[in-house]
């Protein structure tokens, strides 16, 4: 995890803050902090995708990791949110996924995270067997 959110990011620190003060996070300001929750949920994203935790379909592409990070982000959120007892400013739900999603898109920017989280959950190859993942296209059928 460390490779992509080191303990001292933002998100990190939003993470173990809200880990750490569970019972009492959210009573600490008028309203739900955005950011705090935004970094929280691009953290648990990243965590969860590297966990393989309810990773079915393996993303093959840029496009298809980051739409299951943002898919991830979006459920911390609802989380957060449910168990909240402060409540969003109008906007602030926009705001605190679009927060998250900058941040996801910030981690895939930086060196080669992109692929080294693609190649994360590939099978692994025994000796001498060969892996393929590539689609082949099905077999087309005439219509009269």
């Amino acid at each position: 995890m460390d490779q992509y959110l080191a303990p001292h990011t933002q998100e990190a620190k939003a993470h173990f803050h809200l880990s750490e003060n569970w019972f009492g996070w959210d009573v600490e300001h008028p309203s739900l902090d955005e950011t705090l929750v935004a970094g929280c949920a691009s953290y648990r994203a990243f965590n969860r995708y590297l966990s393989g935790a309810d990773l079915f379909i393996l993303p093959r592409t840029r496009t298809e990791l980051e739409s299951i990070l943002r898919r991830y982000a979006v459920d911390a959120i609802h989380n957060t949110i449910s168990v909240s007892r402060s409540p969003l400013q109008p906007g602030g739900y926009s705001r605190v996924c679009h927060l998250a999603e900058d941040s996801i898109r910030a981690v895939l920017n930086t060196g080669d995270n992109v692929g080294s989280l693609l190649a994360l959950h590939l099978p692994k190859r025994a000796e001498g067997e060969d892996v393929h993942l590539e689609c082949t296209p099905s077999t087309s059928i005439r219509l009269k």
